[in-house]
């Protein structure tokens, strides 16, 4: 058993998250960033990528009241938990992620993570050791289903989020277009990393709906099973 697995991201029309420098930019505004306290606040648990921590430091709360407020009215904690996905646990101990908000907070780490920084991530965060060099995401949602998470929303970045495409964890894609052109080769996409060789290999989508917000489009998908 794994959580149902729902990827946000926000892009540029030419398909990147950030600038080649790693800096978070506003591409999205007011009713899309709404949108995502909303449906961050549905599920159960958030998930980022060491890289997005280190980049952009987000907290992953709830930013809304009202939305707490109906977590907590249907006996929901305030925040849902958050996941970092960080294979050698190098995670700063002063994150926000550790530290704002209450609720639990989960780092995901290889066997190869040191066990000194591992102690000291263990006084702030759940640690779950799962894959021998990097972070084996199919054995770490089974470990977060096990924790009573059945519904997991992803915020980035590319190469976590290319990562559960490749071993078939996506179920749903939400794609916010902005009205901006960023470029840089080497700037974040949506699926980082290696990519796939082969068409039969690509993953497919199915186009549930097409939403005009704010200055751009959001996009929402299913993603098709093989």
């Amino acid at each position: 058993m794994r959580p149902r697995v729902i990827v946000n991201v926000a892009m540029s029309a030419d398909g990147k998250l950030s600038t080649s420098e790693r800096r978070q930019v506003k591409i999205s505004g007011s009713a899309d960033f709404a949108r995502v306290d909303a449906l961050k606040a549905a599920g159960d648990a958030v998930m980022v990528g060491i890289g997005t921590v280190t980049a952009d430091d987000p907290s992953l709360t709830i930013k809304s009241e009202a939305n707490r407020k109906i977590r907590i009215a249907a006996g929901k904690p305030e925040h849902p938990v958050r996941v970092v996905v960080d294979s050698t646990a190098r995670i700063p101990l002063s994150a926000s992620i550790l530290h704002k908000g209450s609720g639990v907070r989960v780092v995901a780490v290889s066997e190869q993570a040191d066990p000194g920084r591992v102690a000291e991530l263990k006084k702030f965060a759940t640690i779950i050791t799962a894959g021998s060099k990097s972070v084996n995401l199919s054995a770490l949602l089974e470990r977060l289903s096990e924790m009573g998470i059945s519904q997991l929303m992803v915020e980035g970045g590319g190469t976590l989020i290319a990562g559960l495409f490749a071993a078939s964890l996506v179920d749903e894609l939400y794609t916010f277009i902005g009205n901006m052109i960023i470029g840089g080769s080497d700037a974040p996409t949506l699926s980082d990393g290696a990519g796939w060789i082969k068409e039969s290999e690509f993953p497919r989508l199915t186009l549930l709906e097409a939403t005009r917000i704010d200055d751009g489009i959001l996009l929402h998908w299913s993603v098709n099973r093989k």
